[in-house]
């Protein structure tokens, strides 16, 4: 694959980015692929064993696309990303690229950028007018409903249409994309790109309803009886929060309500009710060391916050790692994102112990303590509080960005009342997808739960093959 010294020959090189204090003015993707993408293919070393294959969930064929890019064959790449993955302009832009930690060459240097690659391919797809509407030649009569317009559900649609099945996709919110619409900010994710593949989906044939919010708006039931089969795709959306004292004052948002306010803002939406959650000149803390916590500092940047610290129970990871150790696994291991170049102060082993407000109820201050973690005596890992390291922080705004406990259970899933599984999510085996309800399937991070868009787009594409083997006894679409 690729030239088999050309990782010797050619250094890596990544994506380059404008100027943060350029950036910060707007709300675009200000990142730039490089020019030679045939080059950056040529480092794909024959390896023998491709274990990039096993460290991307959708075990996107890489090696391959690689090899194609290099030797100029750019439709063919587009061909072999196509066979698995039903989005690589979105994965090319927001996936953690597990394949490049997993990829040989990361053993002895710096890995390939299978990344860029994937994006550079899509792009060229686009722009040549190879990525076209793929419809079905025979229609099969059967109908299937998907609850969730995230890339779980987008997937499962897409496969399913071209399949030859009636799809129709209900999102509660006014816009298709669930997460990729409101979850990633604009800098990162532009929303015509998500448009862009959802004008060939609608030529495939797949209807989508908005503003309807199943469970509240239809019942389950309705839909159950209006289908061959129902597929619930509506993500894990039941945030983690934080019961310290304080909580209710005013000024304390879960990340997922700042971060789709500010998306709509952006996409010209009129004000709401009590304003926008703005940071303009405000003191912000995050509490939550993840993405979703450099999404909002990076939004917070935008809107000119005075200050921004973003706080993280577990302790400091290590800036490197012992390759022979962790390969080709995904590593714990220090990572920066932009959004944290462009300005935040990082505290880690630090727990929030209570808000303190204001004469007016509005959150003014965080108080918190040191923390260190060690191990009791069956192993397990037990946090203890550090005397005298208590400590306050200015925050007129606090973002809650500890992630996600399982789906939303009122409406939906209380009314259709499937087996859940140890964590509240919606029980359903890998090979069927079936949940314990007839017709009634479950895929992406409602059955998983809170993960990547990488493994949604997986679940999503294995769910419509178990969907289309129990419409029609058998099934043509791949299992990944």
């Amino acid at each position: 694959m690729g030239k088999p010294t050309g990782f010797m020959e050619y250094p890596r090189e990544d994506v380059s980015y404008e100027p943060v204090s350029e950036r910060l003015t707007h709300w675009r993707e200000f990142a730039r692929l490089p020019e030679d993408m045939a080059r950056q293919g040529a480092r794909c070393m024959d390896c023998g064993i491709p274990f990039c294959h096993n460290g991307c969930p959708i075990h996107n064929i890489i090696p391959e696309f690689n090899d194609a890019v290099y030797r100029g064959r750019w439709r063919d790449a587009l061909e072999i990303l196509h066979s698995t993955n039903n989005f690589p302009e979105i994965t090319g832009r927001v996936c953690p690229a597990p394949c490049e930690e997993a990829c040989t060459v990361n053993l002895i240097g710096d890995a390939v950028t299978i990344k860029n690659i994937e994006l550079a391919i899509a792009e060229r797809g686009w722009r040549e007018g190879w990525i076209t509407p793929r419809i079905a030649k025979k229609k099969t009569g059967k109908r299937v409903a998907i609850v969730g317009s995230g890339p779980a559900g987008l997937a499962c649609a897409q496969q399913l249409a071209r399949a030859g099945h009636e799809v129709v996709v209900f999102e509660k919110q006014d816009r298709i994309g669930g997460l990729l619409r409101y979850g990633i900010p604009n800098f990162k994710l532009e929303k015509w790109v998500i448009d862009r593949r959802l004008m060939q989906l609608r030529a495939e044939g797949v209807e989508f309803r908005v503003n309807v919010h199943v469970g509240r708006d239809v019942s389950a039931k309705q839909l159950v009886d209006a289908f061959d089969a129902v597929v619930l795709a509506g993500g894990s959306e039941k945030p983690r929060d934080l019961t310290v004292p304080g909580r209710e004052l005013k000024g304390i948002y879960f990340a997922m309500e700042y971060l789709t306010q500010a998306t709509r803002r952006v996409l010209g939406d009129p004000e709401p009710e009590g304003g926008w959650i703005d940071a303009e000149g405000k003191h912000v803390v995050v509490i939550g060391g993840g993405d979703t916590g450099s999404d909002c500092i990076g939004t917070a940047n935008r809107q000119g916050a005075a200050s921004i610290t973003q706080l993280e129970i577990l302790p400091k990871p290590p800036e490197t790692v012992d390759k022979l150790v962790t390969w080709p696994f995904w590593p714990r291991k220090l990572r920066t994102s932009t959004s944290h170049e462009e300005g935040c102060e990082r505290l880690w082993s630090v727990s929030t112990k209570r808000f303190i407000g204001d004469e007016n109820g509005h959150v003014r201050e965080l108080e918190a303590v040191r923390v260190e973690w060690e191990r009791d005596e069956q192993g397990n890992w037990k946090m203890r509080e550090l005397p005298d390291t208590a400590f306050r922080l200015r925050a007129d705004l606090v973002f809650l960005a500890m992630g996600f406990v399982h789906p939303v259970h009122e409406g939906l899933v209380e009314e259709l009342a499937p087996q859940l599984d140890a964590r509240g999510n919606v029980q359903a085996d890998t090979q069927s997808y079936r949940t314990s309800v007839e017709k009634v399937f479950a895929a992406g991070d409602m059955r998983r739960g809170q993960s990547l868009v990488v493994w949604a787009i997986r679940e999503g594409r294995q769910c419509a093959a178990a969907v289309d083997e129990y419409l029609m006894g058998e099934t043509a679409l791949p299992r990944v």
